[in-house]
């Protein structure tokens, strides 16, 4: 199973990105790991990276904010490998993005609301940079509410796991909005989140993104 964080987002397209668009991507990457807003997570972040958890002592930690770049997502296709441990293993993604509605980890993974504010550009730019998205997967509440307020869901569902949500994405298309409880210890290490569940739901994101 993934380890969680802050609720992610992950966002499957039909289109291979232009030049233009990877080059842009690159720049939103630099820009998130630079971006000092939130006194509290900087400080957060940065004390984390130095005063590591005994299990990781011997990690290189990021200490920035986390830009795009696990088991369930390899079984549905998404990856090329089941795991990933550190930024140069070669993992690769498969017609898939995964992003963070809030980029920098935050102390007990509760982002306040002005931290939240900040990072929503962030997530803006992404999306609109990923072409002819077919899906996007939500792992946890926070993460649901952002897409929600980012396509202007009205009525919005209730959250919760294996909710499914079809937006109009205009020109004939349509957009799926999947839900998952986020992946974390807290869920997976008390069943409230299984792997056979959270298979389902990517197998769900694979068939809704071979859909015309």
């Amino acid at each position: 199973m993934d380890r969680g964080g802050v609720d992610a987002v992950l966002a499957i397209s039909t289109s291979k990105p232009t030049v233009d668009v990877v080059d842009s991507l690159v720049r939103l990457h630099d820009d998130v790991g630079d971006c000092r807003l939130c006194p509290r997570l900087v400080d957060w972040r940065e004390r984390v990276a130095i005063e590591k958890r005994a299990a990781y002592r011997h990690d290189e930690y990021w200490g920035r904010g986390v830009a795009g770049f696990g088991r369930a997502m390899h079984r549905a296709g998404f990856a090329d490998r089941p795991t990933s441990v550190s930024v140069d293993d070669g993992l690769t993604l498969i017609d898939a993005w995964v992003t963070a509605a809030v980029k920098c980890a935050p102390p007990g993974n509760a982002p306040l609301p002005d931290e939240r504010t900040n990072c929503r550009p962030f997530l803006v730019r992404e999306l609109a940079l990923l072409h002819r998205l077919r899906v996007i997967v939500c792992l946890g509440g926070f993460a649901y509410e952002a897409a929600c307020r980012h396509f202007g869901v009205r009525p919005k569902p209730k959250f919760g796991h294996g909710v499914e949500v079809t937006i109009d994405a205009g020109a004939g298309r349509s957009l799926g909005l999947l839900c998952s409880f986020h992946p974390s210890q807290q869920n997976t290490f008390t069943g409230r989140l299984t792997e056979p569940m959270l298979d389902a739901v990517f197998t769900r994101a694979g068939e809704l993104a071979r859909c015309p």
